[in-house]
């Protein structure tokens, strides 16, 4: 990878329970924010079921295709719980007993310990820890592929343990226009202010508030001058059109 190239990253949700409905995905949400933060582009996420062959195909791809790879879910105590092993096999090592993390669980766990909770003591060989600050189970870390909780307070515990070693780019900035016009109605001319403007990412997203249609228009760039100067022909362009606008980051 260059200086040049921009660093990306991908999100792999695990767990029938998200597929389901029954829980809703609050990580990627959480994950996509902190890594603009940090200048790093997420740029695919995916859900797949607790099915071996399918975490260990979206693994492969994801981890060969971006920077980096997240992933949430599956590394708890009970059956269910196989990203840890989908991981291993991923890479072709064997799932071994970490000691630093079986030694970490036993104290946590004290007399309490038992054959379950030492599951998640269980790593790919080579594999390093990611520290847990609120219930010391570690996440993991693979090569570019980061392997974290899908409980979203322990996740984003573990996120912050492991910020430090992420690599990003210039951070994103975001400019954000609710306009008061329908989005047909803004099309062209933020089309063609997208032909100009190429390293600018630009999307509309319409809405409608008491009967009445609008749409916000945002922006993103690295370069706070050139998003200055965009934002700027983008409101006029709204004026123009007769519309109202206002600014939120």
């Amino acid at each position: 990878m260059s200086a040049s190239d921009p660093v990306t990253a991908a999100v792999l949700v695990i767990g029938n329970e998200i597929l389901s409905g029954r829980t809703q995905d609050a990580n990627t949400h959480f994950l996509g924010k902190r890594l603009t933060e940090l200048g790093i582009r997420l740029m695919e996420a995916r859900v797949v079921p607790d099915i071996e062959a399918e975490i260990v195909a979206a693994v492969n791809a994801l981890r060969a295709r971006y920077t980096y790879l997240f992933t949430t879910g599956g590394i708890g105590p009970t059956h269910d719980d196989i990203t840890v092993d989908c991981i291993a096999k991923a890479f072709s090592v064997a799932v071994v007993v970490h000691p630093e993390a079986k030694r970490l669980l036993e104290d946590y766990y004290g007399d309490q310990v038992n054959p379950a909770r030492m599951r998640m003591a269980r790593t790919p060989e080579g594999a390093g820890l990611i520290e847990n600050p609120v219930s010391v189970a570690p996440g993991i870390a693979m090569e570019n592929v980061f392997v974290l909780a899908g409980i979203p307070r322990i996740m984003q515990a573990q996120f912050e343990s492991l910020r430090h070693s992420l690599v990003g780019g210039p951070p994103l900035i975001s400019r954000a226009l609710t306009v008061g016009l329908p989005e047909s109605v803004v099309a062209p001319g933020f089309g063609a202010l997208q032909d100009r403007y190429p390293e600018v990412e630009m999307g509309s997203y319409p809405f409608q508030r008491g009967g009445r249609f609008g749409t916000s228009l945002v922006l993103r760039a690295s370069d706070p001058a050139l998003l200055d100067q965009v934002a700027g022909e983008l409101e006029s362009l709204v004026r123009e059109l007769g519309g109202s606008a206002e600014w939120s980051v």
